[in-house]
C-alpha cells in the first residue's frame, strides 16, 4: 500500500503543471481527491443532519469510517486498499506513466476463457468462482446460432436480438469488474483500463459556456458558440470512483460539470442525488452493482448520455425524464427488478425505443410560474408616451426537427401546437411592436397576419433573398423577419429591406475582396427597417429587426452584417429627418350602424401634429433581433460602444474594405435594455436555451438620448428549469424566449434661440 500511496503522491505532484488554474478543480482539491479525501464536508453541530430518504435508513455521508486514518478501512472498502480514494484519469501525461504497466499490474490474474476473449470490452481477463457464474445471465459465446444469442424463457430457448445480446455482454463485463474491485480488492478498475489509451492525451478546450466541444457535432448546429474564444483548458474529463464502498456521492463532485465519463460502480449507493443533473456533459455513467432503487428525474438533464449502465441494482421503474436522453445508445438495466412492460420494451425493441416511449407517454408537466414584469423606472409622468416592444425568434417549422430537438416530445414539437402557443403569447403580451425572426412567408401571410389582425396588428415581412431563386411553392417556406405594429396607435411611414450580401458585393470598397464573395455573400441574412409615427402624439420612431448568421466561425461576417445594418439605419434616419408631416392621421371609423349589437366604437384621441427632428440621432431608435452574438462579441461592442477598430480580432486576416481599413462606427447612443437587470437576482441569463448552450444572443437596443426603459419582462422560473434540459417544450414553444421592454419617449429639449448682437453698420464695414 505504501507503494500505491507513493505512486499517487507522485502523480499528484504533477498536477500544478497539468491542470490549468482556470479549471473548476484546483490542484489542492485534486490532491485531496487522489489521496482519498474526496468526502463531503461534515455538517456543523448546530445544523440538522441531511434527511434520510424513506426506506433507506442506511444512507449516510460515505458511511462511518471516512475520516479515519489511512491505516483504517475507507467507506467499507476492503482493507487491502486502505486510504485509497477516487482515481482521476485522462490527464495530460508528464513523462512516464505513473502507474505500473497494465500487464504487470494484473500479472497474477488468469485469462477468462469463458468470455469474449481477453480483448472484449473494458474489463480484461479475470478469474471467477462458480457461484458468480451461476448467477450470470444465460448468455455466452457458445450460444450464438447464426450470430444470434439465446436465452431461456419458460424453459424454452429463444433468440435474442443484437441489442439485448450487447446488453448481456456489458452486464457480464460489469460483473467481472465488480469481482476485480471487491473480491480481488482492486478498486478504480475503469481508470486502469482507460489509462493506456489515454496516455499522453492533450488538454481539451472548453467552450465559453464551460463545456467541452460536442463529440459528434450534433449539438453544434445552429448554436453560435465560438471555440476560438475559449480561454479555459481542461486536462481531464473522466473520473473513476468505483469500488470504494461509497454510500453517498459528495456534493463537490457535481462542481465538475465538465465531466464526460463518471464511474461509480461497485459501491453501496442507494440513490443518485438530484445534483446529477448538473453533469450535463456526461456521455457515460457507470453505476452498476450498487443498491440504487430509483433514478432522479434530473437524470433527464444529461441529454448527452450515450451509455447509462445500471446493472444489478434495485430499480423497479424509470422516470419519464429518461425520455429526454435522445442520444442514449445503451441503457444497462439487466439484473434489476424492472417493470415488466419496460423490460419487454427494451428487450424486444432496444434502448432507443424505450427512450422514445417514455418521452412520448410522459404527461404534460405543470406550467412554470409566470414570468414577472420588473419595474425599472417608477414615478413616470403619465404625459409621456409609452412604447412596448417585443422581439422573438419563433423557430421556423422546418428547423424544428427531431434530430436537433430529440429531447422534445413530438406533440410539443409539432407546428400545429407551437403556432397556437406562439400566438397566445403574442396576444397576452400585447406589445405595440412585435419583431419576429424565422417566420416563413406562408406562415406570415396565412396564419399570423389574419390571426393578429384580430388583435389590431398590421405587419411587414421579408423572406431571405434565396426565395427569389425558388419556385413560388418553395419560396413560401423560406423564413425571414417580420415587424407587426398596433394599427390604432402607429402609422407606418416607410419600410426598407437590408440585404447584407447584396449590399456588400456592390460596395465599391469591397467588391474586389475575395472574403466578400467567399464569406459574406453565401449568407442570405437580412434586416428590415420601419419608420413609424404615433397617431396620438406625432412622435416618430425607427424600428430595425434582424437575424444574423449563426455559425461560430463567422464572427467577422456577423460584424460586417451589423455594420451594414447600422450604415443603412444612419442613412435612412437622415432621410427621415426630412420626411414630410402627415396631414390626415384619423383611422377610418366603422359606422355605428354597422357595429354588432353591444359593440362599442373605438374611442380614438384627437391626433397630434407630426413632430420635427433636427438630426438623425434625435429620432427615437430601436434595434431588435437575434444577433447570434454574446455580450463578449464584436457585434455587441459595435452596438454598445459605437465603434470597432479595424484591428479587432473578429476581423482576423479578412479584408472588408473601409471596415478593415478604418474601422466601423455609428452615431447613435445605443444600450441593451436588459443591462438594467445585470447583477440582480432577475438578471437575464439566456435568451436561447438548449442542451450545451444557454446564452443571451437576442437584444432590444434603444437610443438612450430619446428613450428610457421603465419595465422589462423578467426571466423564466429557475425552479422550472431544473428539470428542463432545453427548449422547446410544452410551455416554451421555441428554442428562444421572447424578451420585451417598455419605454417612454423622453421630453425633447427645445432648441434655444440665440440672438446675435447688432454691432451696427460699422461692423459690416470692418468685415469688408
Amino acid at each position: 500500500m505504501a507503494d500505491g500511496h507513493n505512486l499517487l503522491q507522485s502523480f499528484a505532484n504533477q498536477l500544478p503543471s497539468a491542470f490549468n488554474p482556470g479549471t473548476s478543480a484546483t490542484s489542492a482539491h485534486l490532491l485531496n481527491t487522489l489521496l482519498g479525501r474526496f468526502a463531503p464536508e461534515q455538517p456543523a453541530a448546530s445544523k440538522s443532519p441531511a434527511p434520510t430518504p424513506k426506506g433507506n435508513p442506511s444512507r449516510g455521508m460515505y458511511g462511518q469510517g471516512h475520516q479515519q486514518a489511512h491505516n483504517s478501512r475507507l467507506n467499507g472498502a476492503p482493507g487491502r486498499q486502505q486510504g485509497m480514494g477516487p482515481m482521476l484519469y485522462n490527464y495530460q501525461q508528464q513523462g512516464g506513466h505513473p502507474h505500473q504497466p497494465h500487464g504487470q499490474h494484473h500479472g497474477s490474474m488468469q485469462p477468462d476463457h469463458t468470455g469474449h476473449g481477453a480483448g472484449a470490452g473494458l474489463m480484461g481477463p479475470s478469474t471467477f468462482s462458480s457461484g458468480v457464474m451461476s448467477n450470470a445471465s444465460p448468455f455466452s459465446g457458445a450460444n450464438l446460432p447464426n450470430g444470434h444469442a439465446t436465452q431461456t424463457r419458460g424453459g424454452q430457448a429463444q433468440a435474442v436480438n443484437e441489442h439485448w445480446a450487447e446488453q448481456l455482454k456489458l452486464r457480464k463485463e460489469a460483473e467481472k469488474a465488480h469481482i476485480i474491485m471487491t473480491e480481488q480488492h482492486q478498486p478504480h478498475h475503469f481508470a486502469r483500463m482507460k489509462a493506456p489509451e489515454n496516455r499522453g492525451i492533450g488538454g481539451a478546450t472548453l467552450t465559453p459556456g464551460g463545456s467541452a466541444p460536442s463529440a459528434d457535432g450534433e449539438e453544434d448546429r445552429r448554436r453560435p458558440w465560438s471555440l476560438e474564444k475559449a480561454n479555459r483548458r481542461q486536462d481531464w474529463y473522466n473520473l473513476d470512483m468505483s469500488g470504494q464502498g461509497l454510500r453517498v456521492l459528495s456534493p463537490p463532485l457535481f462542481r465538475y460539470d465538465f465531466l464526460k465519463e463518471l464511474y461509480i460502480a461497485s459501491n453501496k449507493l442507494s440513490y443518485l442525488p438530484a445534483e446529477i443533473g448538473k453533469l450535463r456533459n456526461l456521455t457515460v455513467l457507470e453505476a452498476s452493482n450498487n443498491m440504487i432503487s430509483e433514478l432522479p428525474p434530473e437524470i433527464g438533464m444529461c441529454t448527452g448520455l450515450k451509455q447509462l449502465l445500471l446493472f444489478d441494482n434495485q430499480i423497479r421503474d424509470l422516470p419519464y425524464e429518461v425520455g429526454s436522453l435522445h442520444h442514449l445508445e445503451m441503457l444497462g438495466i439487466e439484473g434489476n427488478p424492472l417493470n415488466p412492460k419496460l423490460k419487454e420494451e427494451i428487450m424486444e425493441r432496444g434502448t432507443k425505443s424505450l427512450v422514445n416511449m417514455l418521452r412520448e407517454q410522459a404527461p404534460v408537466p405543470m406550467p412554470p410560474a409566470p414570468r414577472k414584469s420588473i419595474v425599472v423606472q417608477e414615478d413616470v409622468s403619465p404625459s409621456l408616451e409609452r412604447i412596448k416592444v417585443l422581439t422573438w425568434n419563433i423557430l421556423c417549422d422546418k428547423f424544428a426537427t427531431a434530430s436537433l430537438y430529440g429531447y422534445t416530445p413530438s406533440g410539443a414539437l409539432s407546428w400545429e401546437y407551437r403556432k397556437e402557443k406562439i400566438l397566445q403569447e403574442l396576444r397576452e403580451r400585447d406589445a405595440d411592436i412585435l419583431c419576429l425572426q424565422e417566420i416563413a412567408t406562408d406562415v406570415f401571410r396565412d396564419v399570423f397576419s389574419p390571426e393578429l389582425a384580430q388583435a389590431d396588428y398590421k405587419g411587414v415581412h421579408w423572406p431571405r433573398p434565396k426565395a427569389k431563386t425558388m419556385s413560388e411553392k418553395d419560396a413560401k417556406a423560406v423564413d425571414g423577419c417580420a415587424i407587426f405594429y398596433k394599427n390604432s396607435k402607429w402609422i407606418l411611414l416607410d419600410k426598407q429591406l437590408v440585404d447584407y450580401s447584396y449590399t456588400a458585393i456592390n460596395r465599391p470598397d469591397m467588391k474586389n475582396h475575395h472574403d466578400i464573395y467567399n464569406r459574406v455573400m453565401p449568407k442570405d441574412n437580412i434586416g428590415i427597417v420601419c419608420f413609424f409615427e404615433s397617431r396620438q402624439t406625432g412622435a416618430r420612431v425607427i424600428v430595425a429587426n434582424t437575424h444574423l448568421a449563426w455559425e461560430p466561425t463567422l464572427a467577422d461576417v456577423k460584424l460586417v452584417q451589423t455594420a451594414i445594418l447600422m450604415e443603412n439605419v444612419t442613412r435612412l434616419a437622415e432621410k427621415y429627418v426630412r420626411w414630410p408631416a402627415v396631414k390626415e392621421k384619423r383611422m377610418i371609423q366603422v359606422p355605428i350602424s354597422a357595429l354588432e349589437e353591444g359593440q362599442e366604437p373605438l374611442d380614438l384621441p384627437e391626433p397630434g401634429p407630426s413632430q420635427e427632428y433636427r438630426s438623425n440621432t434625435e429620432i427615437p431608435l430601436l434595434v431588435c433581433g437575434d444577433y447570434n452574438s454574446t455580450p463578449d462579441s464584436s457585434v455587441y461592442e459595435l452596438l454598445s460602444m459605437g465603434r470597432v477598430a479595424p484591428s479587432h480580432p473578429d476581423f482576423g486576416d479578412h479584408q472588408y474594405g473601409s471596415f478593415t481599413r478604418d474601422g466601423v462606427e455609428h452615431p447613435f447612443n445605443l444600450r441593451s435594455s436588459y443591462v438594467h437587470l445585470d447583477g440582480t437576482p432577475d438578471e437575464l441569463r439566456f435568451t436561447n436555451y438548449v442542451p450545451g448552450f444557454a446564452e443571451v444572443i437576442d437584444y432590444i437596443w434603444y437610443s438612450t438620448n430619446t428613450l428610457e426603459v421603465v419595465e422589462l419582462l423578467g426571466p423564466p422560473d429557475e425552479q422550472h428549469l431544473k428539470r428542463v434540459p432545453g427548449f422547446p417544450n410544452y410551455h416554451f414553444p421555441a428554442d428562444h424566449i421572447q424578451i420585451m421592454s417598455e419605454f417612454v419617449i423622453k421630453v425633447r429639449k427645445e432648441k434655444k434661440l440665440v440672438t446675435e448682437p447688432d454691432f451696427g453698420s460699422g461692423s459690416n464695414e470692418r468685415r469688408g
